[in-house]
């Protein structure tokens, strides 16, 4: 009766010190150790969100009884388990070392755990702060967006991660500029047409790879007719006139001849349009079809035009044969000159 007694009481008391030890410890009182060879456990314990942290306190043959406290909470006395996490389990318990492990750890695991031990009547503590590493994650980011040239635009990219994450933007065009800020938001004052295309957010803190994610930005602009050619064509024959125009969104196309507009489903003539691109088939050319064309190009946000001549090329033909006709009657002004002077 005695013995059960006393252990009662032993347990009693080693839950009075851990209990006295976690309340100094939270309120930043330290427990004297009374002997300062006793090894400490290591400072430091970082491990990253999801991995398991082994926290390790050394101890030898005059340590007696054994706890982990986790600030005002036992974890562990000895072998027997006060929590009821069960991702917190009990490693080792020799005369040597006193381990234990917290698995899938999180954020809210962080903070700083004490190893209490009892030798020859005198309490001991070492402690060591558990840092939890998270890889960065991209919480918020802007839609895609479409807006008209000289607009002002404002790209947002808010990141999470411990340490917190750097956050930088950069342009993926062909002809970008590559690196545009080290912030979570990007401004564009007066963007242009050049300035359109991907813009891609980058967050790192070196816990894990960085994570991307991307904004598509439209700028929106009135159409620009970039090439629009006269072309020869003989009677009979098949002829294309062709007119390009660039524009966001892209250009809607018209053709004209004098002030009548030429429409597809004619038997002589087809329009083919495509985003870009418009064409004025002639199946069968006629002098008639010879002249003078318009190609008017828009959108919503204005249009444009140019003229596209159909010609005959025996017209070109017929200069190349004045030309040569011409250098040909050098040579009879001489005689002709004679001729005069004999006259006279």
């Amino acid at each position: 009766m005695k013995t059960i007694q006393a252990k009662m009481h032993n347990s009693i008391s080693w839950a009075i010190f851990t209990g006295l030890a976690a309340l100094f410890l939270f309120q930043g009182v330290p427990v004297r150790s009374g002997d300062a060879t006793f090894p400490k456990a290591m400072d430091n314990v970082t491990v990253r969100q999801g991995e398991s942290a082994t926290l390790r306190c050394t101890v030898d043959n005059r340590v007696t009884r054994v706890a982990w406290l986790n600030r005002s909470t036992i974890l562990y006395a000895g072998n027997d388990k006060w929590c009821l996490d069960p991702r917190v389990v009990l490693l080792t318990n020799t005369k040597t070392q006193y381990s234990i492990e917290i698995q899938n750890v999180d954020v809210y695991d962080e903070g700083p755990y004490t190893c209490s031990v009892q030798t020859d009547n005198h309490p001991k503590t070492s402690r060591v702060h558990l840092i939890v590493q998270v890889s960065p994650k991209i919480i918020e980011i802007s839609s895609d967006i479409s807006i008209n040239e000289g607009s002002n635009i404002s790209l947002t990219c808010i990141a999470t991660g411990r340490p917190e994450p750097t956050v930088t933007w950069r342009h993926i065009s062909p002809t970008a500029v590559g690196f545009m800020s080290e912030d979570e938001y990007l401004e564009i004052q007066g963007i242009t047409r050049a300035q359109s295309g991907d813009y891609e957010c980058s967050a790192s803190n070196d816990v894990a790879a960085p994570v991307v994610r991307r904004v598509k930005v439209t700028v929106n602009y009135p159409p620009y007719i970039s090439e629009a050619k006269s072309t020869g064509v003989a009677v009979g024959q098949k002829g294309t006139l062709q007119c390009e125009a660039s524009a966001v969104p892209s250009a809607e196309f018209q053709w004209y001849k004098d002030d009548k507009r030429l429409v597809g489903g004619q038997k002589r003539v087809k329009v083919e349009n495509r985003p870009f691109l418009s064409k004025l088939i002639f199946f069968n050319v006629s002098e008639h079809d010879y002249g003078n064309y318009t190609c008017v190009a828009s959108n919503n946000l204005g249009h444009t035009n140019a003229s596209i001549t159909l010609f005959a090329p025996g017209a070109v033909s017929e200069v190349n044969n004045g030309t040569s006709r011409r250098a040909g009657c050098i040579w009879l002004l001489p005689l002709l000159i004679l001729h005069l002077l004999l006259k006279f």
